[in-house]
């Protein structure tokens, strides 16, 4: 479909010219350089840690060695130790020391202020495993000085070869190297502290400038919050730090003003108040912060999203293939024509997209919209929809009642034009209608089930409620709510609410 050139301009990025699509439409570029960013950071990070802590492993053996040699409690200490006696328990014991020290958070790169403890966790964690199966049998006296002894050397070289990876992070790779930007609002001397943690080298961001709270500003500021978004888009940035005490209402407006950007705000924890929020609890180099956010903007949340999207889209296509082939074998049957329909829909960020489908209507039902559009039951034209629509098949009307139409969507999925769960996909020719918050329905991949679909699907019949929906679904994304909604897909669609 096609928008009239009165309602719309090109642009030369190919979306059309409305400020809202043009926003998402730039967060969609930004989005793939970010993420690169920070998936080689994250890597970089974990590498240089992962091989720190098995140089650790090797030194604590080389100390337990030396130890068990050279001095008079040594065998008493170390005699049924592996550190000392090699073999398939020095490997057992560094393995899982290594998920140890995953599984404790020993990697993260905020909780550095609680290291120590974590890495004394890990490596007694690991020697009472290793130990395990005598301390079951009620070998308790005989392992503790092993153990003990053990646990304490493998814990000091953790300690001790963590500080020099830490050290290596910082000030020789990747040091700031592919930090994203971060904008300051405050004045440079309050807020100094503040930006020594976020722009501390190593870590996830480098302080590109500050924006005055109010007129007059002079030049040691990139312009006022008045020109956040201008400030935004000019230096790439990926996180907003409020180092000022604001109003509440332009508290409110700042933060609105940030998630339409796809920007992570941070705020020291005592620094403001944000009313009406529930921020997350961050560390960034000792100081905390709040983070408040849109999580599928994070390239963590897309990387994860992406892999559980990919396996269970594959799974899902080889185990209902034969059910597909006999869908389509019966649409050929019932009525003339192909049986997949494909649709011009709007994806991520307003990006252009063919969405499939199995064929519920006769060939040239989208010609006739416009002639039945007085049995529009919502009576608006951004939810269309038709109990008892004339041109759907026999057929057609069991596979809408069961959902079964939606199938095809999954070769979708795995090309990654949509995902399992996001947002309904949008129409391109409703965007004329669309007012600026609309707009942050673009901010997801949209997806085959989400919680409008779980919600009552064309029961909801207010545009504001699908829209509010919507941005629920990705302000407050997580993996447990893709869970849930993935699960509450398969009751709604036994229940058949909605679906017509």
């Amino acid at each position: 479909m096609t928008i009239p050139s009165a309602l719309a301009q090109p642009i030369e990025t190919g979306v059309l010219a409305y400020p809202g699509l043009e926003r998402r439409s730039a967060l969609r570029d930004r989005r793939p350089r970010a993420l690169r960013r920070h998936t080689t950071r994250v890597a970089t990070r974990f590498a240089v840690l992962v091989a720190g802590d098995i140089v650790a492993i090797f030194l604590a053996r080389a100390l337990a060695v030396w130890l068990n040699a050279e001095t008079l409690a040594g065998a008493d200490a170390f005699g049924s130790s592996p550190l000392v006696n090699g073999g398939r328990r020095m490997i057992f014991l560094a393995g899982v020391t290594l998920l140890a020290v995953f599984s404790t958070g020993g990697h993260s790169r905020h909780r550095v202020l609680n290291q120590p403890v974590r890495l004394f966790v890990a490596a007694a964690g690991a020697c009472l495993v290793n130990w395990a199966g005598l301390i079951a049998r009620g070998y308790w006296s005989d392992v503790t000085l092993p153990l003990v002894a053990t646990a304490g050397t493998l814990w000091l070289c953790l300690l001790l070869v963590r500080q020099v990876s830490e050290w290596f992070l910082r000030h020789v790779w990747p040091r700031q190297r592919g930090a994203a930007g971060a904008l300051l609002v405050g004045s440079p001397g309050n807020a100094r502290r503040f930006e020594e943690a976020i722009g501390a080298p190593g870590g996830d961001y480098r302080v590109v400038g500050y924006l005055a709270t109010d007129e007059p500003f002079d030049d040691r500021f990139l312009g006022t919050v008045n020109d956040l978004s201008r400030c935004i888009s000019e230096h790439d940035a990926e996180a907003v730090v409020v180092c000022a005490e604001l109003p509440a209402t332009r508290i409110e407006q700042l933060i609105e003003e940030c998630l339409h950007s796809g920007c992570q705000i941070l705020y020291p924890a005592r620094a403001v108040r944000v009313y009406g929020l529930r921020p997350s609890l961050v560390w960034h180099h000792d100081q905390p912060f709040f983070e408040l956010g849109s999580p599928v903007l994070k390239a963590r949340a897309l990387i994860s999203k992406r892999i559980v999207d990919v396996l269970v889209c594959s799974l899902l296509l080889i185990v209902l293939s034969p059910i597909l082939l006999l869908i389509a074998l019966a649409i050929r049957l019932d009525s003339a024509g192909s049986p997949f329909f494909f649709q011009e829909r709007a994806g991520l960020g307003g990006e252009s997209f063919r969405m499939m489908k199995f064929r519920t209507m006769r060939q040239g039902a989208d010609f006739e919209k416009e002639q039945l559009a007085h049995l529009n039951h919502t009576g608006d034209t951004r939810l269309f929809k038709i109990r008892d629509d004339p041109r759907t098949t026999r057929l057609g009307k069991f596979l809408r009642r069961w959902s079964l139409d939606e199938l095809p969507q999954l070769y979708n999925v795995l090309i990654g034009e949509m995902s399992l769960i996001g947002p309904r996909p949008f129409f391109e020719a409703d965007f004329r209608a669309y007012e600026d918050h609309h707009f942050r329905r673009l901010d997801a991949k949209p997806g085959i089930t989400g919680l409008w679909q779980v919600s009552g699907r064309s029961e909801v019949l207010d545009f504001e409620d699908v829209v509010y929906l919507d941005r629920q679904y990705i302000e407050q994304w997580s993996f447990w709510l893709d869970m849930s909604i993935l699960f509450r897909t398969i009751p709604s669609v036994l229940r058949r609410t909605g679906a017509f």
